[in-house]
């Protein structure tokens, strides 16, 4: 392999790490608040809201049906408008953000929905506000699972950025297409997805080993 070569996958792995990182931060400042939405305003829960429950889940199930290379091709014109391109690593960090964003907030609905009941009506009875309640006891109380969830997340979006490569994304899967697909270098191919395989072990790993300090 190759000194060109080494440089290149040294600078795809910066690439999607940069990915990854803006993308997975982004997918939580807009999936948190849909995910508490999603879990406060369903049947007898604290914000309970039908028509705003229904709607809200309709949209995050559609996003979520959406093949991630369709999304990609779909949000052309709007990353272009956003960023001033449709081709590169920040242009890619634009769709791995939508494409998150769904995901993100079932994950975080499904962990607030394991919060015992009984730690709700204890805070009813006190008489804490709504939004108290979810402050100080709900997102508390499912910080583990929500924490466990965020790095399932996180190298959810890394495989995902992957795929960016397809649309000129850059990153190790742009590597990996450009001189492991089409140019037959099969040993760029399979350095590529060792790494990939081995950036997502940490990512879970690491996540498991915080969210065990935290239950502790």
């Amino acid at each position: 392999m190759s000194s060109y070569i080494v440089d290149a996958i040294r600078m795809g792995i910066i690439e999607t790490l940069e990915m990854t990182v803006f993308a997975s931060i982004l997918a939580y400042v807009g999936g948190l608040p849909l995910g508490i939405l999603l879990y406060a305003t369903a049947k007898d829960r604290i914000l309970s809201n039908k028509p705003v429950n229904l709607v809200l889940g309709l949209l995050v199930n559609i996003c979520r049906s959406l093949p991630f290379l369709i999304l990609l091709v779909l949000l052309i014109p709007f990353t272009r408008f956003v960023t001033g391109s449709s081709i590169g690593t920040t242009a890619s960090i634009v769709p791995l953000t939508v494409g998150a964003i769904p995901i993100v907030a079932r994950m975080v609905e499904s962990s607030l929905s394991e919060v015992s009941p009984g730690i709700i009506e204890a805070a009813n009875s006190m008489g804490a506000s709504p939004f108290y309640i979810i402050l100080h006891f709900i997102l508390p109380e499912a910080m583990p699972s929500l924490l466990l969830g965020g790095a399932i997340n996180v190298a959810t979006v890394l495989g995902y950025s992957a795929m960016a490569g397809v649309i000129g994304g850059g990153g190790l899967g742009a590597i990996a297409l450009q001189y492991g697909y089409y140019r037959y270098q099969k040993d760029v191919l399979w350095t590529t997805v060792t790494i990939l395989v081995l950036l997502v072990m940490v990512i879970q790993e690491g996540g498991n080993v915080i969210v065990k300090k935290v239950r502790k």
